[in-house]
């Protein structure tokens, strides 16, 4: 049935964890070391805290996309398409310049996932980017990946526990201030989102969306975030309100273990 490969990085700020079941262990590993390479490159090409970063150039005019690594296009490109479907209220800008940031760790780590899926004899493979999680097939024949929700008004406990039973690929990402405080910004001002939500926990077949669905809802507050989440395809969603309220869409129970 192949060996379990395990491995935790540091990059982008935050931890990456891999899960990669199935497969001769040699290729898995070997692959698994070209993902986390991959992400360092990713990290230094958009990170905004490294002044040397392309997209950091980008910002202060050095560089023009056409001059950037070419997955900068592609980024911003996915960013427009999150930003066309949210009706605004997701945005890879900030002070009128580009800011990708917001996106750019889901993406990387549900690319790293499908990469590290193709590898001959993989089963199942689960990728964690600082909380957000792609999984893809199985850990095991007939058991399922499940994803834990935590409970940001009660530390050490979990809401509801996401499971992929019956989904080949799921995605799981939260957005919320437990963590790092009032990061989410308003895109109609610029300024931190004022709304009645703690977090949005979002399920979806894609990392890429479901951080920028779960963004973008948080942003919109709970009553519109609930109804523009119930209005896109594919996709489930947890909310709570700073007074305990739990909101979520109607298909949330097919995924709840």
């Amino acid at each position: 049935m192949g060996e379990v490969v395990r491995h935790a990085e540091e990059v982008m700020g935050t931890v990456f964890s891999f899960d990669v079941r199935g497969g001769e262990t040699g290729a898995v590993r070997a692959a698994l070391g070209q993902e986390v390479a991959r992400l360092h490159e990713v990290d230094a090409v958009f990170s905004t805290h490294r002044a040397d970063s392309a997209v950091s150039r980008l910002a202060r005019g050095e560089l023009t996309v056409e001059r950037c690594p070419a997955e900068v296009a592609r980024v911003l490109g996915l960013a427009a398409e999150a930003e066309r479907v949210s009706e605004g209220w997701f945005s890879a800008r900030y002070r009128g310049v580009p800011d990708p940031t917001g996106i750019v760790k889901g993406w990387s780590a549900e690319r790293a996932a499908r990469r590290l899926a193709e590898v001959a004899g993989v089963r199942g493979v689960s990728v964690n980017g600082g909380g957000d999680v792609q999984s893809l097939g199985a850990p095991e024949p007939g058991r399922p990946w499940r994803v834990g929700i935590a409970d940001p008004l009660r530390p050490g406990a979990l809401i509801a526990v996401v499971s992929t039973a019956g989904a080949s690929e799921l995605a799981v990402a939260t957005s919320g201030t437990a963590e790092r405080g009032a990061h989410i910004t308003d895109p109609r001002t610029g300024r931190p989102a004022v709304t009645d939500l703690v977090a949005v926990t979002v399920v979806a077949p894609r990392l890429t969306w479901a951080d920028c669905w779960a963004t973008a809802a948080f942003a919109r507050g709970s009553r519109a975030g609930l109804g523009w989440l119930e209005s896109l395809p594919d996709t489930e969603a947890l909310l709570l309100t700073a007074d305990g309220e739990v909101l979520h869409t109607a298909g949330l129970a097919t995924y709840i273990a």
